[in-house]
């Protein structure tokens, strides 16, 4: 089937065409996408969410500990 087409075709010069194109409108698609924003969290956001991650931990440590009976190490 692919001699017949080429032969209706002109042979390579078609598929070599095709490939060009195919690749030139990959390389378009994929430079025209937005660049994606980057996340910045600045040390004192971080700070923050470790002492009130730290402060929950520990209540929750409390609690448990308070409700079993059990004495805190």
């Amino acid at each position: 089937m692919l001699p017949t087409i080429m032969e209706r075709r002109g042979g390579w010069s078609w598929v070599v065409a095709l490939v060009i194109g195919t690749g030139i409108v990959n390389v378009t698609g994929c430079a025209m996408d937005p660049p994606k924003p980057v996340s910045t969290v600045t040390p004192e956001q971080v700070k923050s969410n470790a002492d009130k991650s730290f402060e929950k931990l520990k209540q929750e440590e409390k609690n448990r500990t308070v409700g079993s009976g059990a004495a805190s190490y």
